[in-house]
């Protein structure tokens, strides 16, 4: 080292040797160009290993110490307006790069002081974001450790030195010309000094299992061209149609889960869900997460669909097929908790920061999770910033809340003991609650039409009343007493269901709380409890006759639909996620006429404005009878001021050839759907296209007719001048 630059440095030493202890707060001060007269002294850092580092290839850096830092000293006038580093690393490989250190810190101060502030749209600068910055391209890193006493940036030809923001708890770099696709991640300085290694809690891509880093994002240039589905959707009304096919892409196409590309995955699912006439698929979680036996619940990357079926770009050209085919995408997404990885969110910079401080508060020892802080602004800003990056970047039509009920009390799966009751002495996690309700209002006003759905099992009041109302702002919550009723009834052998014969008018009557989502989701055909075919009574025959039963009571009720993939192939065997679809069993004529009548009774679904009502009033679902337990029959009314449908439902394998029912109007009533009819798969029994009301007063209706009722089937009668035709040819 020379004279010159060991008297430049001096005055450098100090904090020299503290950056080279990991203190970071020195960064923005020691590293980059100090303006010495007509000469410049520059340093920069390297990470640990370089060798022959030189500026621009041909002036020797010197090594300061035993840090990784590098010092030059020469005449201004001969520097370049963007010098570059050159260096061999650690493994031999000769690398080089614009020097970082010359732009500043990452962050500008503007965006600084809203993180600062806790701005709920500020943490959209976390992460890794490719901009120009000076008329050079680059990648903005900014990441949030207010606790840590440096980070570093750590890339295939070594680690960086992070710019501290000590107001806002952020650190950031500009990094010139980097490369889309490199790996990086984040070596944070504890306050004790340790070391740990994280990923990025903002990364946009990662890199393949088993490997933990984040990618360096490429600039987006996908040409969406799904304008008309967009423009259409800030259209939708809260009672427009919504029938939900629900998927986890790991296993409905091939294995492994890497062989299946989301470009593969779009093309069936066209194919396949298209034609049953759904109006939405719905992806069990594919944010970024390690473990494919959580089903993507234990997430680790909350800005990053999952690589394993390919890049940023190809979702978003899943996304833009299904638009193009009429079928919207909705993503469960986990706010309550996150996977307990140490190298992801956990204890991010030695302590619990995004998640809860207290041990006993802060974890679901049922799924061996954390639970995040949501009374931390900025934890609630980076939920958001997941939620609006999925509706925004990708153009995802909906969010469905996972776990609803873990986030709104305290004492969820808890004993007593294990928790600390609210400032007010109750249950209810109150911060839960008011970051709930700034998300939906949030969202709704930032994407109209968007679909805001809320697994929630409890009984908290409101969860689809407006916030401005005092509700939560959810669209949908997630129907589950009709779930669990339903499920219980149609899996009594017949011969026993006279003794239940109060539960489905019951479902009807407590399903006006909220506007629901009837679901027979993936949660219902795993853990032992067998597929919707295998819970069904009986021998084949039956259970496909029984499956159709549940299938039209769950489309003739109020609510949104949802059905697992799978239910749709009778399969035997209930879903593992190692395994993928039964796609052999479409060759069974059963299995065909039981997809034929899913998109019959979607389409009469969407055809029907008696069918898409939800029933909040309590006037769109009326039992005509609901006393006729020895023979386990049911007949019920949906109806709108402008159309009228009668539902019979027949619970019993038993064939009633002359039946009396009770219609509300005179004359002729068409059969727009028979669940029995041979084109599903029936023995068709039914009333050769339809009935005639006359003046005979039953059911406390003041017309009746008299039908044939099939065998485990479900009529649906409407008037003649309904203009209603039928969905199915007629059965006998």
């Amino acid at each position: 080292m020379t004279a010159a630059l060991q008297k430049a440095l001096q005055r450098w030493l100090p904090e020299i040797e503290a950056l080279a202890q990991g203190n970071g707060a020195l960064v923005s001060q020691l590293l980059g160009v100090h303006n010495l007269g007509r000469q410049a002294l520059i340093l920069t850092y390297i990470g640990d290993g370089a060798t022959e580092v030189s500026l621009e290839g041909r002036r020797r850096m010197q090594h300061c110490g035993v840090s990784s830092l590098y010092a030059w000293l020469g005449e201004r006038s001969t520097l370049p307006t963007y010098y570059r580093v050159h260096w061999t690393d650690r493994f031999g490989v000769r690398r080089q790069r614009i020097d970082p250190y010359q732009f500043g810190p990452g962050l500008s101060a503007e965006e600084v002081a809203a993180l600062g502030s806790a701005d709920p749209q500020a943490a959209d600068c976390l992460g890794a974001e490719p901009l120009e910055r000076q008329g050079v391209m680059g990648t903005r890193f900014a990441v949030w450790a207010p606790r840590a006493r440096g980070v570093f940036l750590t890339l295939p030809g070594g680690a960086l030195a992070l710019h501290p923001h000590p107001s806002a708890g952020v650190w950031s770099l500009f990094l010139p010309s980097s490369e889309p696709g490199t790996p990086y991640g984040f070596d944070v300085v504890l306050a004790d000094g340790r070391r740990a290694w994280h990923t990025d809690p903002c990364g946009r891509a990662f890199e393949p299992r088993p490997g933990w880093r984040a990618r360096i994002p490429a600039v987006s240039e996908y040409p969406f061209e799904d304008s008309d589905w967009l423009a259409q959707r800030r259209r939708r009304l809260p009672t427009d149609p919504l029938s939900i096919y629900e998927v986890h892409l790991g296993s409905f196409l091939r294995r492994p889960a890497e062989s299946a590309t989301y470009a593969a995955l779009a093309e069936r699912i066209v194919r396949h869900v298209g034609p049953m006439r759904f109006t939405h698929v719905e992806l069990l979680p594919i944010t970024e997460h390690p473990f494919e036996g959580s089903w993507g619940y234990q997430t680790t990357g909350y800005h990053a669909p999952t690589n394993r079926h390919g890049s940023a770009d190809d979702f978003r050209a899943f996304v833009d097929r299904l638009h193009r085919a009429g079928l919207g995408v909705i993503l469960d997404w986990v706010p309550g908790h996150f996977a307990s990885d140490d190298v992801a969110l956990a204890a991010f910079d030695g302590a619990p920061l995004f998640e809860e401080a207290d041990p006993g508060m802060g974890r679901h020892e049922g799924w061996g999770t954390l639970v995040f802080d949501l009374k931390n602004p900025m934890v609630r800003a980076f939920l958001l910033s997941s939620a609006r990056r999925f509706l925004r970047d990708f153009q995802v039509d909906g969010l469905r809340f996972d776990a609803v009920a873990a986030m709104l009390y305290l004492d969820y799966d808890r004993s007593e003991g294990e928790w600390v009751p609210n400032a007010q002495g109750g249950a209810e996690n109150l911060a839960a609650i008011a970051f709930l309700k700034e998300l939906t209002a949030t969202l709704h006003d930032e994407f109209p039409g968007v679909i805001l759905i809320a697994e929630d099992s409890s009984l908290y009041p409101g969860v689809t009343e407006a916030v401005s109302r005092g509700g939560l702002g959810f669209d949908y919550k997630w129907n589950l007493g009709w779930m669990h009723d339903s499920l219980r009834y149609f899996r009594e052998d017949p011969l026993f269901r006279r003794h239940h014969h109060a539960a489905l008018p019951r479902i009807g009557r407590y399903s006006r709380r909220d506007r629901g989502v009837l679901a027979l989701s993936h949660d219902e055909v795993v853990h032992g409890k067998r597929s919707l075919f295998g819970k069904m009574p009986g021998d084949d025959w039956q259970r496909f006759a029984n499956l159709r039963l549940l299938l039209a009571w769950q489309w003739t009720h109020p609510g949104a639909k949802l059905l697992f993939m799978g239910a749709e192939m009778a399969s035997p065997h209930e879903w593992d996620h190692q395994t993928c679809l039964p796609w052999e069993r479409r060759n069974d004529p059963s299995v065909r006429g039981l997809e034929k009548l899913i998109s019959d009774l979607n389409q009469l679904y969407r055809e029907s404005d008696a069918l898409q009502g939800d029933d909040l009033q309590g006037d769109n679902l009326r039992f005509l009878s609901e006393q006729d337990d020895l023979r386990s029959i049911y007949v019920y009314e949906r109806r709108t001021t402008t159309e009228r449908l009668v539902i019979i439902l027949n619970a019993t394998p038993v064939p009633r050839e002359r039946h009396v029912i009770g219609l509300p109007l005179a004359g002729t009533w068409i059969e727009i759907l028979n669940t029995d009819s041979k084109f599903y798969g029936g023995t068709d029994v039914g009333n050769l296209g339809g009935v005639t009301a006359s003046a005979d007063p039953a059911m406390g209706e003041p017309y009746s007719a008299t039908v044939r009722l099939p065998p485990l089937g479900v009529l649906v009668l409407t008037p003649a001048d309904s203009g209603k035709s039928n969905t199915a040819t007629t059965a006998r």
